[in-house]
Parts: C-alpha cells; structure tokens; sequence
C-alpha cells in the first residue's frame, strides 16, 4: 500500500489543484455557500478518519444539551437508507449508520440525530420540526462547502499534524493544508497525557495560526470499566480476552490496554467494516469480546454474542477547557 502511494505520487499536483481551485471558487462566491440563522458548529478534518471526531460531538453534546435544543447531522457512512432520515426508536446502525447510532443510543433523551448526505436539505429539515433545534452539530462537514458553519473546529492527530502531510493518495489530505485557515478553532487530538508547555509551544509553532484562530491539545479519556447490555465490569478484571476493532486508528487503544498489562489477541478491520456472519461464528467462539463503542453498535445486536461481548468507552479531555467551553458558549448565545 506505501509502495502504491508513492507510485501514484505524480497524481497529487492534480488532486492538489482541483481541490485548491474548489475552495477558491467559494472563498470567491462563484459556488455558493448557504448560511443559516441559527448556530452551526462543523467538527471535521483535514485528513482521512481517525482524528476523534466522534468524542468531540460527544463532548459538544454534554456541555450543550442541558442549555440547548440540540441535533447532530452526518453524511451516515454506509448505511442502507437514502436521503434524510431521522432516528427514531426503529433506528439502527445499519440504517443510521455505525456513529450517528452510537450518539443517537446514548443521547437520545436529549438531542435529535439526523443523517442526509445533502447537508443543506439536511438542515432545512431539521429547522422544519416543531420543536427546531437551536444549534445543529455537523459531524465531518469540513469539506462539506456548501453549508457555511460558523464555527468550525478542526482536528488533526499529535503523531500525524496536517502540517507534515500531503494531499491524497501519497498522503492523507483531503484537500491542501491552507484549508485549515477556515476554522476558527483547531484542535491537536490523541496528544499524551504529559504533554509539556514546551512541546505544545513548538506544535504551535508548526501550525502558525492566525490572530484569530485558536489551538487546543486534547487527550483520550479511557473508562475503567468496560459495558455491556446487562452489565459492566472493571477493565482489569478482563482475563484473556479478543479485541475486536474496525476503526481508522486502532494504535492507542492498543497501546493503552498493553499499558495496564493486560492479555488479549487483537482482530482488526477496516473502519466502518460490515461484520459478516462468519466474522460473528468467530467471535462467538471466544469467552470474552472487547470492542469500541462505534464498533459495539454494528455487534450487539447479534445473539450469538449477547453473554460475552463489551465495549470499552472513550471521552476527551481537552487542555483549558474552561477557555474551550467559553468560546462554544459565545458561539451558541451570540
């Protein structure tokens, strides 16, 4: 696969130039970008997946959801349902898709879940219930140019800035690295926990931000216990068990489970991945099935499963977070 990227590398002056030229044909107004009158908030990246965009929504949603009317609108990668669709109490992964699912089975006391590839029609039909939310969560519309959000907050990972990267396909990018210049908050996900003054000092320095951008550091916040259905149990409790994961980025999942010493064998799958019924044969074999939440939401369904699989949760702590919280706040009452 890194062979193949380097190969195709006299492919990138192009990607390059068409995406460029589309983010300046907006910047100039010659393709339209539609503003709205209530508070959008875009959360997205500049590259492919595994940025933690989900625990970002998630962690918007709780400092929201007690003040706010609140919904969430994603594209509902691979699901098998078109156009606008709303969770209700029919809603699956399959028919939502696997991370508006996961918001919308632990959210939905408090917020609407919407999925629409068309993000304007998406948000117009959001506006057209009778109770309107008053402040919709984009969830990865940063490329998503049609919809002028007024707050966009940027992810790019610790060990992957954007800043070192290339477009698409010898690098990650979706569009070049100037598109950062549109968010007004861009945050630097999966750092360590130890991060020191002096490294986030040269971080920042690495993406220059404007006068009126603002760079956080964020960490992920493991649980320590692990869920199911019925019950919950300590993670250090978990004697040899199966990981199980089909997301973009499975390193510090892995890496924090070796760091508790914990004994497991690991399967991995492409993110997004369609579990197949022999993938769920295998599992069922095993005594004990660790997962992520995203992942959790496409298993739990399967019978054969339901005594032994668990799912790990995850959060995001992010470095002055009262400043953080402050901004979002401003935004959203403004």
């Amino acid at each position: 696969m890194i062979i193949l990227r380097y190969i195709l590398f006299p492919v990138v002056p192009i990607y390059y130039l068409v995406t460029w030229l589309r983010n300046r044909f907006y910047d100039l107004g010659i393709f339209e970008s539609k503003s709205y009158n209530l508070p959008l908030i875009c959360v997205g990246n500049l590259s492919v997946g595994g940025t933690g965009k989900s625990p970002m929504i998630e962690y918007l949603i709780r400092l929201l959801k007690d003040e706010k009317h609140i919904a969430t609108l994603s594209r509902g990668y691979k699901r098998n349902t078109t156009g606008y669709y709303l969770a209700d109490e029919n809603a699956t992964a399959t028919t939502l898709g696997d991370e508006p699912f996961q918001f919308y089975k632990k959210f939905k006391n408090h917020i609407k879940v919407a999925v629409d590839a068309d993000r304007q029609n998406g948000i117009q039909r959001l506006m057209q219930h009778e109770i309107c939310p008053e402040v919709i969560l984009l969830d990865d519309a940063f490329q998503h140019r049609k919809v002028n959000a007024g707050l966009n907050i940027l992810l790019s990972t610790y060990d992957n800035l954007y800043t070192h990267d290339w477009v698409l396909p010898t690098g990650n990018l979706r569009e070049p690295r100037s598109g950062a210049n549109r968010a007004q908050i861009i945050v630097v996900s999966k750092c360590p926990s130890n991060l020191n003054a002096s490294e986030k000092g040269q971080i920042i320095k690495k993406i220059k931000p404007k006068d009126d951008q603002n760079v956080f550091f964020s960490s992920i916040q493991y649980d320590k216990r692990v869920y199911s259905e019925v019950k919950s149990l300590n993670l250090d409790a978990l004697d040899k068990f199966t990981l199980v994961t089909g997301i973009a980025n499975p390193k510090p999942l892995l890496n924090h489970l070796k760091s508790q010493g914990l004994d497991f064998e690991h399967f991995n799958f492409p993110d997004h991945y369609n579990f197949t019924k022999k993938d769920i044969e295998l599992f069922a074999r095993r005594s004990v099935i660790l997962t992520t939440e995203k992942d959790y939401v496409r298993l739990y369904q399967n019978k054969e499963l339901k005594n032994n699989l668990y799912y790990l949760p995850i959060g995001v702590s992010i470095d002055e977070n009262n400043r953080f919280d402050a901004l979002i706040k401003d935004f959203t009452t403004a």
